[in-house]
């Protein structure tokens, strides 16, 4: 009883302590669940002003992007394709709504006028748009097609979005306009000249090694100048490359056995000696070419010297008719090739023609409903009045011909050089005579080819070549992934720097690799090694080793940068060189009491210069290069005036004033006017959304939700 009564005594304390762990268990999984803390959900992929993103909306367009750009495309590339056509969207709607700015019907119908008139689709038989078709159109995708429908709402809202953003940016090209005293002050800062003398110390009379930048001047400098260092978190990593490429053992193997392809030889088969013949003396070169090249097909055609590999054209066309020149190397592979002919033929040729399709035929359009067999008995048809009445061959191009490309020019091609055209069009052109006439067919119907005239003459060449790419074997690839494996296990007792150094290899450092960074720089494309180096429980001086296109990395982290302020160690690249000028021009101008030209130049051990016709617009002064500051002083000045010492770009100067030529006056400045107008235009077209951009609230949370 006693113990019941003292845990009574104690209920309101117990109710309390019980009370407290809970809430903070509540605190707990808030605060490690920041989106809940903050009201965000992890479906949410991207707020930008105001507006989410959710990962369904996102996802779909990636899909949609993805089949778009084709598979050649990383998945970070879509994504950030996609993003951005996010941001783009909301942050131009902003603007849209602030202005009250819509695409009503009756616009709408001709922005869909302008984007589809030229679709048969949605023509009249005059081939002009017909909106009925239009709208006949949407009716019936809307009734038979959901899917269909919705891909055209999509592209509807395309569209329209894209007439909202013209009529933006026409209006604010409409506002950009320039005065003509704009006009004026152009013109005198082009055409008002000052002629100076000058002297000038180069900051590269001091050695660098004579000027010393701390960490904390650079530090110092980025506390000064915040927004130019900010930067999102990103790492920093180090990598040993082990590439599967061929040795030498390989490239003698493959070179060993193209050799064994030239001559006939015994081999066993089945346990039976079979007798095969190589390539000096086969019988089917276009099927023996073919089982034993990589890539390369036999081509059976003539090729003009240019057309040759160019590392063995000389050689190949010395060849006599049969023989065989090779293993040589071109580029990835190792060839063997065997002159199979020769013949001269044309440079060009001239020829017309009349193309008859038929159902089948390449390019046929759907109204062609002749077959096969009725296209040639019609050319045949054709080709027999013809060589009877040439006369009537431009006629019958207007009549007959499908080829739209040549039949206002009377189905005429005018001297064309060989392999232009489709192979028997080619061989009929360039093989038969001036004024041949014949029906030939090819993959787009049956050609009735006039041969007009032919130039030139030339020496062609049919070559086999059976070619073998330069790939690593079996051995040198396992050769690979155990030198790989055995630096990875080194870094056990090594430093990473040290195990690279002993084994001799190349040691490629990587700074600041964003979270959805996409490419390494020597490596492509690797989000995966990206992924890692930001996971939390990767720590600097990790190292991992990852299977790469064509070999392996060993990777090693070297620094997490956290989002705020550049590091000093990268910011010292891009610092250090304007601190060094700094202090590089106080030494210059240190213990300097020179009021003249002359005295300067003496002090220094310099020459006085001089420079003419200097303005505003280009200020660059002859010997100096690019001065602005310097030219602002020299216009500032009287006639006969000396300036104190400059900070330039490139030195320390002092300049003096010899003469000013004003800018001749104008009746009218309104070409001026118009030229800085053209300006302003310019940098409309080119920096307008970067600052709507820049002004706009973009959160990205990709690195969370679909990363």
């Amino acid at each position: 009883m006693a113990i019941l009564n003292k845990i009574r005594e104690k209920t309101v304390v117990l109710i309390l302590v019980i009370a407290l762990a809970l809430f903070a268990f509540i605190l707990s999984g808030l605060f490690s669940n920041g989106d809940l803390l903050l009201g965000k959900s992890q479906n949410v992929v991207a707020t930008i002003n105001g507006e989410d993103v959710t990962r369904e909306q996102f996802m779909a367009q990636v899909e949609q992007q993805q089949r778009r750009m084709g598979p050649q495309a990383s998945s970070s590339q879509v994504m950030n394709s996609v993003f951005e056509a996010f941001v783009r969207e909301a942050v131009m709607n902003t603007q849209f709504e602030k202005l009250g700015l819509s695409v009503e019907s009756d616009q709408m119908r001709e922005l869909l006028k302008t984007n589809l008139g030229s679709s048969p689709e949605f023509q009249n038989e005059a081939g002009l748009f017909d909106n009925a078709k239009l709208t006949e159109y949407i009716a019936n995708i809307k009734e038979t097609s959901k899917e269909q429908y919705a891909q055209w709402i999509a592209y509807e809202q395309s569209v329209a979005s894209s007439g909202l953003q013209n009529n933006y940016f026409g209006m604010v090209k409409a506002a950009t306009t320039a005065t003509l005293l704009e006009g004026e002050l152009e013109h005198k800062l082009e055409n008002d000249k000052v002629d100076i003398s000058y002297v000038s110390v180069p900051y590269s009379s001091i050695p660098d090694d004579k000027v010393k930048v701390t960490d904390e001047e650079i530090k110092s400098y980025i506390s000064k100048n915040e927004k130019q260092f900010k930067v999102k978190a990103s790492t920093d990593i180090q990598y040993v490359m082990f590439e599967e490429v061929a040795s030498e053992e390989d490239k003698t193997e493959i070179k060993s056995k193209l050799t064994d392809l030239i001559d006939d030889k015994e081999v066993f088969e089945n346990n039976k000696a079979v007798y095969k013949k190589g390539l000096r003396n086969t019988e089917n070169i276009k099927e023996f070419v073919n089982a034993n090249s990589d890539d390369f097909k036999y081509v059976d055609g003539f090729q003009t010297k240019a057309q040759l590999p160019q590392v063995a054209a000389d050689t190949l066309t010395k060849l006599n008719v049969g023989d065989i020149y090779g293993p040589y190397l071109d580029g990835e592979y190792f060839k063997l090739s065997k002159l199979v002919a020769t013949t001269k033929l044309p440079d060009s040729v001239k020829a017309r023609h009349i193309l008859i399709p038929f159902v089948g035929a390449q390019s046929a359009q759907p109204e062609v409903t002749r077959t096969e067999a009725q296209a040639k008995s019609f050319a045949d048809s054709l080709v027999t009045v013809l060589k009877a009445d040439k006369s009537k061959f431009p006629q019958f191009v207007k009549d007959y011909s499908s080829d739209q490309g040549s039949v206002e020019k009377e189905g005429r091609y005018d001297w064309y050089p060989y392999n232009q055209m489709v192979p028997e069009f080619r061989d009929f052109t360039f093989e038969k005579n001036v004024g041949d006439i014949d029906a030939v067919k090819t993959a787009y119907g049956y050609h009735i080819i006039e041969v007009e005239g032919q130039k030139g003459e030339s020496t062609l060449y049919k070559v086999a070549t059976i070619a073998r790419k330069i790939e690593p074997s079996d051995a040198t690839v396992d050769k690979v992934f155990r030198d790989a494996s055995s630096f990875e296990v080194s870094l056990e007792n090594k430093s990473f720097n040290e195990a690279a150094e002993a084994s001799k290899y190349e040691l490629r450092p990587v700074k600041s690799l964003k979270v959805l960074d996409d490419n390494i720089a020597g490596i492509g494309s690797q989000r995966e090694i990206v992924r890692w180096t930001h996971n939390e429980d990767t720590k600097v001086g990790d190292y991992k080793r990852f299977a790469i296109n064509g070999g392996y990395a060993v990777v090693q982290l070297t620094q997490k940068n956290k989002e705020g302020l550049m590091s000093v160690e990268n910011a010292r690249p891009t610092v250090a060189p304007k601190l060094m000028k700094e202090k590089k021009a106080k030494m210059i101008m240190d213990g300097v009491n020179a009021t003249t030209l002359e005295a300067f130049a003496s002090a220094k051990g310099q020459q006085v210069k001089t420079a003419t016709e200097i303005n505003m617009k280009n200020p660059t002064i002859a010997g100096a290069g690019r001065e602005p500051l310097v030219v602002g002083y020299a216009f500032g000045l009287k006639n006969g005036g000396t300036s104190k010492l400059i900070q330039g770009e490139s030195g320390v100067f002092m300049v003096k004033r010899n003469n000013f030529t004003p800018a001749v006056k104008l009746d009218n400045y309104q070409a001026f006017a118009n030229q800085v107008g053209a300006q302003k235009l310019s940098t409309v077209q080119s920096k307008l959304y970067a600052a709507l951009k820049d002004a706009a609230e973009i959160e990205d949370y990709r690195a969370t939700t679909v990363q």
